[in-house]
């Protein structure tokens, strides 16, 4: 698996998971304040949309995860 796609499984459960706990038509309703790690999650992608630069990866790579050949190489 790649840091490409460990960051995109992550942040996609973030997402689905603060809803579920964050919606209170869930049935797994916890708190509305778990909809704030939707906007950070969120808020994130966007930021390292345009500067490239996410601290999950930073954190993927020293746990031995490898970059994706297109990431490192400039390839599309």
């Amino acid at each position: 698996m790649t840091v490409d796609r460990a960051i995109r499984i992550m942040a996609g459960s973030f997402i689905l998971i603060s809803l579920a706990l964050g919606v209170e038509a869930s049935p797994l309703f916890v708190s509305k304040y778990f909809l704030w790690l939707t906007a950070f999650v969120g808020a994130n992608l966007l930021q390292s949309g345009f500067t490239r630069f996410c601290p999950a990866e930073l954190v993927m790579v020293k746990l031995g995860l490898k970059r994706s050949e297109e990431a490192c190489c400039g390839k599309k």
